[in-house]
């Protein structure tokens, strides 16, 4: 008998007929024997919806009272879903994030997990009783509603796998797996069996959208497997894991993309100690994730320096370092938000040079140009026009032999 938490994501609960499809499957593998938590994320387009009505009220909306109306999304799937399965004749109990609780930070719409008493999910269980638990909230220390941010239902599920001691989390969604890159651009992407933490870290962090990275890295931390499946079919999914010895055979494990890239360059800032600091520092207090950072030197002790942030965050990027511009005496500021960002990832890098040269020739070869370039161990950035993402994925996932079967 396993312990197994399941997290199932909007598009498999987005209705009555999927939620009882979900509850049916889920009942299936307790009559297996298996003991299993539930953790799930509100119905398809909940969110956006009630954003919408947010916004309506008050724009920007308060983010304390906007996790609080966020929250509501997942307290109707959980509801729903304890009574689809009390139908099937199983005991099932839902599970608020301050009734788990989900003891979380401040950070109202970005907040990180700090701790998960498992006690009460653990009673549940010992009484016959599915658990089941909202994804993407959670409680501060003085009982305000958190939020996660997108894509939190799947560090919700692997943090309350980790804090109950569960054997494996489950991660379904509307696809089969990891694929060697996006199949709605590349039809010969294939579904990979088995990928590094490090490897999905990697890929999560550069675009691909099957799992949220801080559920990644949460798993990699406390060593729990994840096996993300498809909630529409029983095929076996991707297995996340430890690295093996196998998996450096394989030069390119995957090739990512990401649109939500926008990039901002200083000219002719001065060139001396702690002037990046005062770039930065504010930046980061706003809470904003800067990628890649490239600086060019020019005479007269002057620099340029270009960074990269997440689109929807450049507006409040833009206007704080015009701002710190003028304080420092740079001479401009530019803006551009028709980039994209395409990587290439496999812990098999590390003991194979070249891999770097051959990316550069394959987007040469297909006229892209490269505008910045950001590495690591494992993987190779490149920032490209916008209007290039599919045509450097197809290509890079044929030049790297990705299309091929194992």
């Amino acid at each position: 008998m396993a312990l197994v938490v399941q997290k199932y994501g909007g598009t498999s609960v987005a209705n009555c007929d999927r939620i009882r499809r979900v509850a049916e499957r889920v009942c299936q593998r307790r009559r297996q024997g298996d003991d299993v938590v539930v953790v799930l994320s509100a119905m398809a387009g909940e969110t956006n919806r009630l954003i919408a009505l947010a916004k309506e009220i008050q724009s920007p909306p308060d983010p304390r009272e906007l996790d609080v109306l966020l929250a509501t999304g997942e307290q109707v799937t959980i509801s729903l879903f304890a009574m689809a399965a009390k139908t099937l004749g199983f005991e099932a109990r839902s599970f608020l994030g301050t009734q788990v609780p989900i003891e979380t930070d401040r950070a109202h719409g970005k907040a990180r997990i700090k701790n998960i008493p498992g006690e009460r999910l653990k009673e549940a269980l010992a009484q016959g009783i599915i658990p089941v638990v909202a994804g993407f909230q959670g409680v501060t220390d003085s009982g305000s509603i958190t939020t996660l941010g997108r894509g939190g239902s799947d560090t919700t599920a692997v943090a309350v796998a980790v804090a109950i001691g569960a054997d494996v989390c489950e991660i379904y969604t509307d696809v089969e797996g990891v694929f060697t890159t996006d199949p709605n651009i590349c039809p010969q992407a294939r579904k990979i069996d088995r990928i590094s933490y490090e490897e999905m870290l990697e890929m999560a962090s550069l675009g691909a959208k099957v799992l949220e990275i801080r559920s990644v890295e949460f798993a990699m931390r406390y060593g729990m497997p994840l096996h993300v499946r498809s909630s529409f079919t029983d095929a076996p999914g991707t297995l996340v894991v430890e690295e093996d010895a196998s998996m450096e055979n394989i030069l390119v494990s995957g090739v990512t993309y990401s649109k939500n890239e926008a990039r901002i360059t200083l000219s002719k800032v001065p060139d001396r100690p702690g002037i990046a600091a005062r770039i930065f520092d504010p930046i980061s207090e706003a809470n904003i994730v800067v990628d890649m950072i490239i600086q060019n030197t020019r005479a007269g002790e002057l620099t340029d320096m270009t960074f990269t942030v997440p689109q929807g965050d450049y507006d409040q990027a833009l206007a704080i370092v015009e701002r710190v511009a003028k304080e420092i005496g740079a001479e401009s500021v530019a803006g551009d938000t028709s980039i994209a960002k395409v990587s290439i990832v496999g812990v098999g890098m590390r003991n194979h040079a070249g891999v770097a040269s051959t990316m550069f020739r394959i987007l040469s070869e297909h006229g892209i140009n490269i505008l910045m370039i950001s590495t690591s161990e494992i993987k190779v950035s490149c920032v490209i026009e916008e209007k290039y993402t599919e045509l450097a994925v197809r290509a890079l996932h044929e030049g790297f032999g990705l299309d091929k079967a194992e």
